[in-house]
């Protein structure tokens, strides 16, 4: 039983794998299940008993790309311990969050999912949910922290939280997404970047 598992699971891998490389390459509406089923090297009845629809499976391109953003970002990053001063913590969460996020690949997604957002709000609130809302999520965790310590003053903590993942992220992904690949930061980039937004934010938010 655990072998058949086994074999569905890369089956089903194979095929998300198929259909986000040729829903990057040509789109949502450009991509048909024919052309997944052969990429994937299965038959188009496969593909359709693991996924339902083309939307299902777009569906599930879109949270699986996010979601591993996401995971790389907390294993990277872990919760703050108690001796970590803020700006210590927040320059590591920010410059690897831009690091991981501002990708050809992702951004490519995230223009993507845009584009397609009007007629399958389902991907825009996956989008949402599995990128930015984690990170505020974590960060408002941590804040909650700093705040017990001193270290931050702040009477809402997502708020705070959402300013803070904003400045970092608004301006390299809004550029990466308008002006193309070209306009993505490089690695030394980000981490000024990084560091300017960490010292603005402090300036607002540390104890007076």
């Amino acid at each position: 039983m655990s072998g058949a598992k086994s074999r569905q699971q890369r089956t089903r891998d194979a095929i998300v794998s198929a259909a986000a490389v040729l829903f990057l390459k040509n789109g949502f509406l450009g991509t048909n299940m024919d052309e997944i089923a052969a990429t994937a090297d299965v038959s188009k009845q496969t593909v359709y008993a693991h996924f339902q629809s083309k939307e299902a499976l777009f569906l599930d391109v879109v949270r699986g790309m996010t979601g591993l953003a996401g995971d790389e970002h907390e294993q990277q990053v872990a919760e703050p311990e108690d001796d970590r001063p803020i700006g210590a913590y927040l320059q590591e969460f920010a410059e690897l969050q831009l690091t991981i996020v501002m990708t050809p690949r992702l951004m490519q997604l995230r223009r993507l999912v845009i584009g397609e957002a009007g007629r399958f709000p389902e991907l825009g609130k996956a989008l949402h949910a599995l990128g930015p809302q984690r990170s505020i999520g974590r960060l408002s965790r941590a804040f909650e922290r700093y705040r017990r310590q001193g270290q931050m003053q702040a009477e809402d903590l997502e708020a705070a939280a959402g300013f803070f993942n904003w400045l970092v992220m608004g301006g390299p992904v809004n550029d990466a997404m308008l002006l193309g690949d070209g306009a993505i930061l490089s690695r030394q980039a980000c981490r000024s970047h990084a560091r300017e937004s960490v010292r603005i934010f402090l300036a607002a938010y540390a104890p007076r």
